[in-house]
């Protein structure tokens, strides 16, 4: 004779709210409350730097045939209400656009005071925004005072770069590429390096990816769509360092915080570093916060190098240059001593349910793990 038995419903009992405090974990709601912040400083940024865009201390070398025609002029430009203008004397033309080739200033103004036309010198590769607000600016004070100005490009984007916006749509994508690679690899692996040995592997994975990403990147922008002119291998080279310099950046902010890393990577490299870079509006253009932490990040210091490369024979790549390697170089050491010091215990992979911390990632034991960790 068998005994029944009761059987008892599966899962959690007491209504709703018990099914939701089950399905959604404290670290869930966190998370996503994170993705909500993430969200609103995302519009935040981009709104902010880009609703309003006005012109500030704008460097224009000033030049005419008489010494006193010139301090008078750039004494004029420099009193405009709002400061839009950084007006400086140069000895003549060739200064001025020697000046502008170097990237030391983004205009010229030449004064002819034999007739009543002086000529305004623009640089439409560094962006058409700046060159068009000079334009407008000049234009106002040269039609106050009863002359007119005549509007010579020196450094003219080329046909396939609309509006100078290539170099900047060109490092977005290198950008992207580099944290994507750096996350894929925290979705795969789990998001901390067991140890310096699989950290030295995903360093070396990413340098890989970035000498791929960088180099078909200048192709597609050079030779295929013809949108960027300027050398091949310089673009080769600023690709590769723009990529792994943000994929690093990824690295060490997943070895300090595990999965939360990946959004604190989007939040310094999308959400305060595109708007910043100087693309769409060049840095006199935005507002103080932006056009100040724009050349010390990434986006904006690999934007003005794509454009010295295109456009000016380099001049002016050194600082960015070096900006790009000092991140390159800390997201790599982070990520070094992150991995040191999680002493053989890897993260847990992005999308496996567990926290970092948590005691089913077991800890490394020889070669028992993917190498990839």
């Amino acid at each position: 004779m068998t005994q029944r038995t009761e059987s008892t419903p599966a899962g959690p009992s007491g209504g709703f709210l018990a099914e939701v405090k089950d399905a959604v974990t404290t670290r869930a709601a966190l998370l996503v409350l994170g993705v909500l912040a993430l969200q609103l400083a995302f519009i935040t940024s981009y709104i902010g730097a880009f609703h309003h865009p006005e012109p500030h201390e704008i460097p224009l070398a000033v030049t005419a045939p008489a010494d006193q025609l010139t301090r008078q002029a750039v004494q004029r430009l420099g009193a405009l209400p709002g400061d839009p203008l950084d007006p400086r004397a140069v000895e003549n033309e060739v200064a001025a656009v020697t000046r502008i080739q170097n990237r030391e200033v983004d205009g010229a103004l030449v004064i002819d005071p034999a007739g009543p036309t002086d000529r305004l010198l623009v640089a439409g590769g560094a962006g058409a925004s700046l060159s068009q607000a000079l334009e407008e600016v000049v234009g106002a004070v040269e039609k106050a005072q009863g002359r007119s100005v005549r509007v010579v490009d020196v450094a003219p984007a080329a046909r396939g770069d609309g509006r100078g916006l290539s170099s900047f749509y060109l490092v977005v994508g290198w950008c992207v590429g580099g944290y994507l690679c750096a996350a894929i690899l925290a979705i795969s692996a789990g998001a901390r390096p067991a140890n310096i040995h699989r950290a030295v592997i995903r360093l070396g994975t990413l340098l890989l990816y970035s000498l791929a990403a960088g180099l078909l990147g200048a192709v597609i922008a050079g030779p295929v769509l013809d949108a960027l002119p300027g050398s091949l291998m310089a673009l080769w080279g600023l690709g590769t360092l723009v990529v792994f310099a943000v994929g690093a950046i990824t690295l060490a902010f997943q070895g300090l915080a595990g999965v939360v890393g990946i959004g604190l990577a989007i939040l310094l490299v999308v959400v305060l570093g595109n708007p910043s870079a100087g693309g769409a509006y060049p840095y006199p253009l935005l507002p103080p916060f932006w056009s100040a932490i724009g050349p010390a990040l990434p986006p904006g210091a690999g934007t003005y190098t794509a454009r010295s490369i295109a456009y000016f024979h380099g001049n002016g790549a050194r600082g960015p240059m070096l900006v790009l390697a000092a991140w390159a170089v800390a997201g790599a050491a982070v990520t070094l001593a992150c991995s040191v010091a999680r002493r053989g215990r890897p993260g847990a992979a992005v999308g496996s349910g567990l926290p970092d911390e948590d005691p089913a990632v077991p800890p490394f034991a020889g070669g028992a793990q993917d190498p990839a960790r």
